[in-house]
C-alpha cells in the first residue's frame, strides 16, 4: 500500500509540470494568433451589441413617433406640457 500512495503523489506533480509547460510548448506565432483572434472575437461582440442598442434606440423612437393623440394624451397628460405651471 505505501507504494501506491507515494505513486499518486508523483503522478500529480507530473500533470502539474504538464500543465505549466504548455504556455512554454506553444510557438510564439501560435500564441499570438491566439491573442489576435480573441481581439477580434471581443470587437465583433462590442460591435453587435452596439446594433443591438441602436435598433432597439431606433424601434423605440419609431413607437414614439407613431403614437396617435389619444395615446400621447394618455401616456403624458397634462405633465407633458411645459407650459404649464
Amino acid at each position: 500500500m505505501a507504494k501506491k500512495k507515494r505513486q499518486q503523489p508523483a503522478q500529480q506533480q507530473s500533470a502539474k509540470s504538464e500543465a505549466l509547460t504548455l504556455k512554454d510548448q506553444l510557438n510564439g506565432d501560435v500564441l499570438e494568433k491566439l491573442k489576435l483572434a480573441k481581439k477580434d472575437l471581443v470587437a465583433k461582440e462590442q460591435a453587435a451589441q452596439d446594433e443591438r442598442e441602436a435598433k432597439l434606440a431606433f424601434e423605440r423612437k419609431q413607437r414614439e413617433k407613431n403614437k396617435s393623440f389619444e395615446e400621447l394624451l394618455n401616456e403624458y397628460g397634462e405633465k407633458g406640457s411645459k407650459f404649464n405651471s
